[in-house]
């Protein structure tokens, strides 16, 4: 295995500076930046609404990064705008990129029908056959012809659901789309995302998620979807007193659709297969970052399988993996310095940031700087306080080894040695021989 140490060269001070906003950032974003708002056309005819800030440099063209999500591109009005200031999305702004936030189709203030995890489509005949990557090539195609002094290369990211959107991107095939970045993406929602971990059915975490996001939107809108009453604090209580699932779907009929699909697929079959964004990845062109995090409890399959499968279905891609010692989307945070009580002695959000996914895109956007010498894995190993490189993953001379519980709780790499035992004779129960029988010769008693 080829071992390499980043080393951290950000002073302490440097890192304070860097890892919170300060008001002169969102001064100087609300000084070179304006925004606007759009719907734009489908191949079908539905229009998705479009939040965009530009920078009012027109001195050079700028780089487009987007994000298509489900959960809003709020506030909306544009004289509403994001609080920029407080995310590292500050640094791209300083570089001049053009941001670009899409409500997918049917959710928000977008039109159309919203469809979860909506199945990839290969042959497209007619106009009518919409998908996630016809919508994000549709976007792409308005946006590097209408966008002001946009330099006509685009970049998709997105963290969670939206980190689905980003891996449809990548299979969108636009020329114009240069790199993607699916982080922490859902991708196989049977297998091992959010509400099933290898097929088992996660009842609590799909309910309390689907009874507020599952609603029904019937027509646009910038009024999110309220919660579910439980008219109580334990929820532990809650589902014991409810019982089984089938009680839960009387609780709210079909109204929402993804709840009655979750229950009347309750195995691997065609419906879920379709739903594997990773049918989707061949053939991809866009330059691809992986992004995850180890202490991930919703996506942390997604990142790993969709690396894997893209390496082995799109082998010519560009594509790298990074695996952080983070919980989900902790790496977008501004502390990446703990895990609870645990300390990794860097901010490991930062770094990551500053050292691979601005110059990722800053390279393949802007043309900036020198091509990226991303390995193929970077993977920061918690029990090192280390990030280390990989030129392949899983690394040449890995190897699967069994550890073992001791008693007292410890952990050994030695199985444990069964002691010989004597039986106990004297539990064991004696059964007696039968009795011999006597046999006549019927010859002989005829005599």
């Amino acid at each position: 295995m080829r071992k390499l140490l980043f080393s951290l060269l950000f002073s302490a001070s440097s890192l304070a500076c860097f890892s919170q906003g300060t008001p002169q950032d969102s001064a100087w974003i609300r000084d070179n930046y304006y925004k606007i708002e759009q719907y734009v056309p489908m191949r079908d005819g539905i229009r998705l609404f479009t939040s965009i800030y530009i920078p009012k440099d027109t001195t050079e063209q700028h780089p487009i990064l987007m994000t298509r999500t489900p959960y809003s591109c709020a506030p909306y009005g544009t004289d509403k705008w994001k609080n920029f200031s407080a995310g590292y999305l500050r640094y791209y702004m300083r570089e001049g990129y053009i941001i670009v936030t899409q409500d997918v189709r049917g959710r928000w203030m977008s039109e159309g029908q919203f469809v979860d995890i909506r199945p990839f489509i290969k042959d497209k005949k007619t106009s009518a056959d919409v998908d996630e990557a016809s919508d994000t090539y549709d976007a792409i195609d308005w946006m590097v012809k209408q966008i002001p002094h946009n330099n006509g290369k685009v970049g998709v990211f997105g963290i969670s659901y939206p980190g689905f959107y980003s891996t449809m991107a990548a299979a969108s095939a636009h020329p114009a789309l240069k790199a993607v970045s699916p982080q922490a993406p859902v991708t196989d929602w049977f297998m091992g995302d959010d509400f099933h971990h290898n097929g088992a059915f996660f009842q609590m975490d799909g309910w309390a998620f689907y009874a507020s996001f599952g609603k029904p939107r019937p027509k646009p809108t910038t009024i999110g979807p309220s919660g579910f009453d439980y008219n109580t604090k334990d929820n532990y209580k809650w589902y014991l007193e409810t019982g089984a699932l089938k009680n839960i779907m009387k609780l709210t009929g079909d109204s929402i659709a993804f709840w009655k699909d979750l229950y009347e697929h309750p195995n691997l079959d065609a419906w879920w297969k379709a739903r594997n964004a990773r049918v989707a990845m061949y053939d991809i062109k866009p330059a691809i970052l992986v992004v995850g995090g180890n202490f991930d409890a919703e996506d942390n399959y997604g990142a790993w399988n969709l690396f894997k499968a893209i390496r082995s279905q799109s082998p010519s891609t560009n594509s790298h993996l990074v695996m952080g010692p983070r919980y989900h989307g902790q790496w977008a945070s501004n502390d990446g310095t703990h895990l609870g009580n645990v300390r990794w002695g860097s901010n490991t959000s930062f770094w990551y940031q500053s050292n691979i996914e601005i110059p990722f895109f800053n390279y393949y956007l802007k043309g900036k700087g020198a091509e990226p010498r991303l390995p193929t894995a970077t993977v920061f190993f918690s029990g090192a306080d280390e990030w280390r490189q990989f030129q392949q993953w899983p690394p040449a001379d890995a190897h699967d080894q069994a550890i073992y519980l001791k008693s007292g709780g410890g952990l050994d790499w030695n199985a444990p040695v069964k002691k010989a035992t004597i039986p106990n004779t004297s539990a064991i129960r004696r059964i007696p021989s039968p009795t011999p029988k006597t046999f006549t010769s019927t010859a002989r008693a005829n005599t």
